[in-house]
């Protein structure tokens, strides 16, 4: 199996994260904040450079208000390998 570092489903985690947290007004700075750590990490893994496990991502999406169950729906709708 491919690495998931840069695939289709990788990007759009990434993309959701940050249309999100733009949509609601937050700045990086104001997101790794709340979760606890500088705002690299948050533009690391909004650029796509960073994992995400799936703990950071439900801690990060209560922050944002990310939809977590709508984000795997689209997620499962690509084949695994993009």
């Amino acid at each position: 199996m491919p690495k998931s570092l840069h695939s289709k489903r990788h990007l759009m985690i990434a993309t959701a994260l940050s249309e999100q947290r733009r949509s609601k007004g937050l700045s990086q700075a104001q997101v790794a904040k709340a979760f606890g750590r500088h705002q690299p990490f948050i533009a690391n893994i909004e650029s796509g450079e960073r994992r995400i496990d799936l703990v950071e991502l439900l801690d990060i999406a209560a922050i944002i208000d990310l939809d977590v169950e709508a984000l795997l729906c689209r997620l499962r709708q690509l084949p695994p390998s993009d």
